[in-house]
């Protein structure tokens, strides 16, 4: 099936092109100023959409996962990236503070329990989210998991997935010295964060195109990130990164759990996703007593992989059947 076939059969399973019914710039505090909007029924059941990276944005595609008629859809983009301001900026930019502006909006919109919808990083911060205010998650719909794991990181970015793609491994990895390869995150820190703009922009390209190229079965190669995008993700996801996504320790949200005890929730996983491998979701599934687990074949990472629109969508269409918090 060529790439166009499967962009146009992706997009055969998506509601139509929305428009925001709503949008503004929440202030959240230390400097920080969020952009949030709603489309969709403002009388509907809520959902909240969390984006990946640490540093993706939200995008107009995020928003066609939905039927506007039934669901009334949140997107925004968290500290540093997108719209939000200010760009690419890692202060007072962690975890802790992601989850305090997911509730200053829930809040703000006087909306009382919410779906959670978030793929890649964002099911990250969903687990965490849900795990800190399990009163207010309604149901978990995560794509792609990513615990924030020592491990996981160490698959990405210590080599494990560049033994499947040696030639984007290399482009990636040889952009720093030989002394510096035993740990490329600290490499990389040190020039994302030199105070030179050209050279910040350079990783910034090189970090992002190594994630980007690999996000789909079909790799594209040579893959160019935007540089304004490039920036802002490279930078969060390095600062989360090296921090190890401020969790107090390896392997928090698995251990914790047990916080989701009466939270529902649905995981939908490419079987061959190389930037977060399926066994995370399989062991995420093994421990969450109110998962289910769908696999789906020949799909890789992405939101836009066809197998993985198709699932989402339906996973979302068996919420609005089941009359998941209707009134």
């Amino acid at each position: 099936m060529d790439k166009s076939h499967e962009q146009k059969s992706a997009a055969a399973h998506l509601y139509p092109p929305i428009e925001p019914n709503n949008r503004q710039m929440l202030e959240v505090g230390d400097g920080h100023s969020l952009y949030v909007e709603e489309c969709g029924n403002p009388d509907g059941v809520p959902v909240v959409v969390l984006h990946g990276g640490p540093g993706g944005g939200c995008s107009p595609m995020m928003r066609r996962f939905f039927d506007p008629r039934h669901y009334r859809i949140v997107l925004f983009d968290q500290r540093g990236c997108g719209r939000s301001r200010p760009h690419a900026s890692v202060e007072a930019n962690t975890t802790q503070h992601l989850i305090a502006d997911i509730e200053r909006i829930r809040q703000t919109l006087g909306i009382g329990r919410w779906i959670v919808f978030g793929g890649s990083w964002g099911a990250t911060l969903a687990l965490a989210y849900a795990q800190a205010h399990p009163a207010r998650a309604a149901w978990l719909v995560l794509r792609g998991v990513f615990m924030g794991t020592q491990a996981e990181l160490d698959w990405f970015y210590g080599g494990g997935a560049g033994r499947f793609y040696p030639e984007l491994w290399s482009r990636f990895a040889d952009a720093i010295p030989p002394e510096e390869q035993h740990d490329l995150i600290a490499a990389y820190h040190r020039r994302l964060f030199s105070g030179v703009f050209a050279k910040e922009t350079r990783y910034s390209r090189l970090w992002s195109d190594w994630e980007n190229a690999l996000a789909t079965v079909e790799t594209r190669f040579p893959y160019e990130t935007p540089v304004d995008y490039a920036r802002a993700f490279a930078r969060l996801e390095n600062h989360y990164f090296t921090h190890k996504c401020f969790f107090e320790r390896d392997g928090q949200l698995l251990e914790d759990i047990w916080k989701l005890n009466g939270v529902r929730g649905t995981i939908v996983q490419g079987q061959f996703d190389m930037i977060c491998p399926p066994v995370t979701a399989w062991r995420l599934h093994r421990a969450w007593s109110g998962s289910t687990l769908s696999l789906v074949p020949m799909a890789g990472h992405a939101l836009s992989e066809p197998g993985i629109t198709r699932e989402l969508v339906a996973v979302m269409e068996g919420i609005k059947s089941a009359g998941i918090l209707d009134a």
